[in-house]
């Protein structure tokens, strides 16, 4: 079907469909995503747009190009950007700080720049040139015509491209890297750091949370919100051998309660 339409110039009728479908979906997300104010957002519908590009290539016959739009950028890249993004919490006045100085009027310039390349392509590529298909280049199968081309023809472009991944994932470790002013403390300094306070009490570590305890032996019961003992905390087998220490002394003080009236 996609064929015969090719033939005659136009458009098969479900590709149509799906492309007037998708393709606003597409724009009002790509708007969204430069307009929300939270950065998981923004991350979320680049994806959702990610999702409808790889769609509309494999409606193009070009489904290894879908696949890896699938897999590499919208289930590794950007998934990875997002649990980032909800791991470190950024939020939009984190965007307002420039942590390089002329870093806005740089990407602005850039972004224009790489739009009008853009649309140079596209004109050079669209403009006066008649559609043929992928017929011919995916005769022996998409992944090896893909090959093919990559591998021969365009192989060039395609190492300098590689290069310049590289030399931008270098970039940005290198600005991201920062010197350590203080040495981290290990397990080793924490533990001489408890022992060398003021008060060994807290040497050993405190109690886990949940219960009012004011010791950490297993033999001390916990202590109720009320600042009375709960036997039931200690094991069995130390209440019924008598191993159980009283725990007076650890108990809350009493506070009284009443309300006295005035007169």
């Amino acid at each position: 079907m996609l064929q015969l339409a090719l033939e005659v110039g136009q458009t098969a009728k479900p590709e149509a469909v799906m492309f007037w479908i998708l393709g606003p979906l597409a724009v009002i997300a790509s708007l969204a995503m430069l307009l929300v104010k939270k950065a998981v957002h923004s991350a979320i519908l680049m994806a959702f747009v990610m999702v409808i590009l790889a769609i509309f290539y494999i409606a193009q016959d070009a489904a290894f190009l879908g696949i890896v739009q699938v897999v590499v950028y919208t289930g590794a890249v950007m998934m990875l950007f997002l649990f980032i993004l909800m791991l470190v919490g950024v939020d939009s006045s984190d965007s307002l700080t420039e942590t390089i100085r002329g870093l806005r009027p740089i990407a602005i310039t850039a972004a224009i720049g790489f739009g009008g390349l853009m649309v140079s392509l596209l004109g050079q590529a669209t403009l006066g040139r008649q559609s043929v298909g992928l017929s011919a280049a995916n005769a022996d199968g998409n992944v090896q015509g893909i090959a093919t081309l990559l591998f021969s023809t365009y192989v060039w472009p395609f190492e300098v491209v590689s290069a310049l991944l590289i030399t931008a994932a270098m970039g940005a470790m290198v600005l991201a890297h920062h010197q350590r002013e203080v040495p981290r403390s290990t397990q080793r300094d924490l533990s001489e750091q408890r022992f060398r306070s003021g008060s060994l009490a807290t040497a050993a570590g405190l109690p886990g949370p949940g219960v009012f305890a004011r010791h950490n032996a297993v033999d001390v019961p916990a202590l109720l919100p009320d600042g009375t003992p709960a036997p039931a905390s200690i094991s069995e087998t130390l209440r019924t051998r008598g191993d159980m220490i009283d725990s007076s002394q650890f108990q809350l003080d009493q506070v009284n309660t009443e309300v006295k009236e005035e007169k």
